[in-house]
């Protein structure tokens, strides 16, 4: 069975280098006899995850096709050769196996895949921010319902928020009116949130922890 052609061998390393454009860095690889650039991050992929190609030096591999059909026992260099033949890669996917089992796939686009559903992951991954609210013991009641509707607003997207009251002169011998306060905005916010931190006094600010209710 002939090989893939060079210019089959050069274009698939024209893919895998453009999946990876913007490093600048890369290290000089060689594939069937044809040399090529590969971006350092894919190299780093290949040692550190799977057994590529030439790289498998097993005797015998359990082979698996790239639609998935048992192709059965076979030495390293025959399973290459069914890759090469389809313009594929030979990847080792369970090397504690007996005998190891490799599969004929595109790496590149497996690759590639991996790193889209990742990044889309992170990107619909909620990160839990601290939003604060700060109010004085003689906030009005609109100024109170204001932050409270803040308040609301970031429990309901998911953020912790802290409550606080800062005490400014002779206010601090009155700081029972700023745990009021705050046991207030908590009673009024229990709909979307619980208490995580009762109010405590520090210095001259006195805080809350309210976060978000787990969905039921």
């Amino acid at each position: 069975m002939a090989p893939p052609s060079p210019r089959a061998l050069e274009q698939r390393g024209q893919q895998c280098y453009e999946l990876r454009h913007r490093l600048s860095l890369s290290v000089c690889g060689c594939h069937g006899g044809i040399r090529f650039l590969y971006p350092l991050e894919v190299f780093h992929i290949a040692k550190l995850e799977h057994q590529l190609n030439e790289e498998i030096r097993d005797k015998e591999v359990r082979v698996i096709g790239d639609d998935g059909e048992q192709l059965g026992v076979m030495s390293a260099a025959d399973a290459q050769k069914l890759a090469y033949e389809k313009d594929l890669d030979l990847v080792k996917i369970a090397p504690n196996a007996t005998p190891p089992v490799c599969k004929i796939m595109d790496y590149g686009k497996f690759r590639f895949e991996q790193m889209k559903k990742e990044k889309e992951a992170k990107k619909n991954q909620h990160v839990m921010e601290i939003k604060e609210v700060r109010m004085s013991p003689n906030i009005d009641t609109n100024d109170f319902n204001v932050k409270l509707k803040n308040a609301q607003k970031f429990l309901k997207e998911g953020n912790r928020v802290k409550v606080t009251v800062r005490f400014r002169g002779r206010e601090m011998a009155h700081t029972s009116i700023g745990e009021t306060l705050l046991k207030q905005f908590g009673e009024q916010c229990a709909e979307v949130a619980t208490v995580e931190k009762n109010p405590k006094l520090d210095g001259r600010h006195m805080t809350m922890f309210l976060s978000p209710q787990k969905a039921k």
